[in-house]
């Protein structure tokens, strides 16, 4: 008479023995990749089961849970480009911005402006004390006009044959020293109005009047901010892909979400050779007047890229083999193995076997195995029926 751990023990073995044959026979009959894995392991001759092939060949391998055909919602294949998009952070800069400074020493008597003021090219922006110039320009026209009758008089007497040759050349020499003391005095007088030399936005004022300014010392900066210039680099792989005019979107690191359009105005004719890096130069409207000299930005550039078959997110399944879709062609369930080139909100970019136009099952895939009889519910069923393959941008 056997003892009752003994019993129990087999019992409790025949209990786990129903309970593993009934989980792997449920694993065979609905997971679609148990029979190629039972097959590589060599377990499927092991259990006496009929290859995969021959499971699909005979109707009953391949039907859903009511023995018939899997109920499924299909999706239709498109196309799409792969973008290739890169993000660079770059410093703004004013379309031009100028240095105003003293040409010479001097005292500051009037200022033409107020800070932040925009003002137009030629606007008298600084006026230094000019008495002494402007004495001299008077004392220098009296020298040309004296230096002028002199010259009339030795012409007259030249004309009478009482004036030599010599006379005459150094009444003429005076008289055009005469002149260039002239223009010399007016070009210092000239000297002592500073005006804008371009039309823009004036800086803060670093000056009063009265102050003294030494020649060369900086007065003031002007900025054409009208449009705002950017000064960022990328990776030089890019570089047969970039040309002039090539748009951009550009958000000011101040104005989060502020999307800004703009364009690439030159590219640099070097690569750095620490950074492996090209400069680019891009340009953008300052629309409302928001940007500054100096502001960051981030860059974005997009590349069009390769056409890729895109499916719906739902289709993409996975195994220990990689990705892959279930494809409806002719009534029947067909697995494609896929790689994924690019993941984006409502498509995702596929490369493998599949044509633009074919169904994709994105539910019911539960149910599948290759070669499955399938029954495409809703609208769904309808396109696959009259729908030709065809290209979608």
């Amino acid at each position: 008479m056997r003892p009752s751990w003994i019993k129990s023990a087999l019992g409790q073995f025949a209990l786990a023995a129903i309970v593993i044959g009934a989980f792997l026979a449920i694993w065979i009959l609905y997971v679609p990749s148990a029979r190629p894995w039972l097959e590589k392991a060599g377990i499927a001759d092991m259990l006496g089961l009929p290859p995969a092939q021959a499971a699909e060949a005979d109707g009953g391998g391949g039907r859903g849970f009511g023995g018939g055909s899997a109920k499924v919602v299909a999706a239709e294949v498109g196309t799409g480009t792969l973008n290739d998009r890169i993000t660079a952070i770059g410093d703004g800069r004013a379309l031009r911005s100028v240095s105003v400074r003293a040409e010479a020493n001097g005292r500051i008597t009037d200022i033409g402006f107020r800070a932040g003021e925009q003002v137009e090219e030629g606007t008298v922006i600084f006026r230094l004390d000019d008495q002494a110039e402007a004495i001299a320009l008077d004392r220098a026209r009296l020298v040309l006009a004296d230096a002028q009758e002199d010259a009339d008089r030795v012409e007259r007497l030249r004309q009478a044959g009482s004036a030599t040759t010599v006379a005459q050349r150094e009444a003429e020499l005076a008289l055009r020293t005469a002149e260039l003391g002239v223009r010399q005095a007016e070009f210092d007088l000239d000297q002592r109005i500073i005006s804008a030399p371009i039309s823009g936005w004036m800086g803060l004022l670093e000056h009063e009047v009265g102050d003294r300014v030494g020649a060369q010392e900086e007065l003031a900066v002007i900025s054409d901010r009208s449009e705002i210039q950017i000064d960022f680099r990328v990776p030089e792989r890019l570089l047969a892909k970039l040309r002039p005019g090539m748009p951009i979107e550009a958000e000011p690191l101040a104005l989060p979400g502020e999307k800004i359009a703009g364009e690439i105005v030159a590219i640099d004719n070097m690569v750095d050779r620490n950074s492996r890096t090209v400069r680019l130069l891009a340009q953008l409207h300052n629309d409302g007047d928001r940007l500054r000299d100096g502001m960051s930005l981030s860059v974005t550039l997009a590349f069009t890229g390769d056409p890729y078959p895109t499916v719906d997110p739902l289709a993409v399944q996975w195994s220990s083999e990689g990705a892959f879709v279930w494809v409806v062609r002719d009534g029947k369930a067909a697995r494609v193995p896929v790689d994924i080139r690019q993941r984006n909100a409502g498509a995702v970019l596929v490369e493998g076997a599949l044509q633009p136009g074919e169904m994709v099952v994105i539910e019911g895939v539960q149910t599948l195995r290759p070669g499955a009889e399938v029954a495409v519910q809703g609208e769904a069923a309808a396109m696959e029926a009259t729908a030709v393959p065809a290209r979608k941008s």
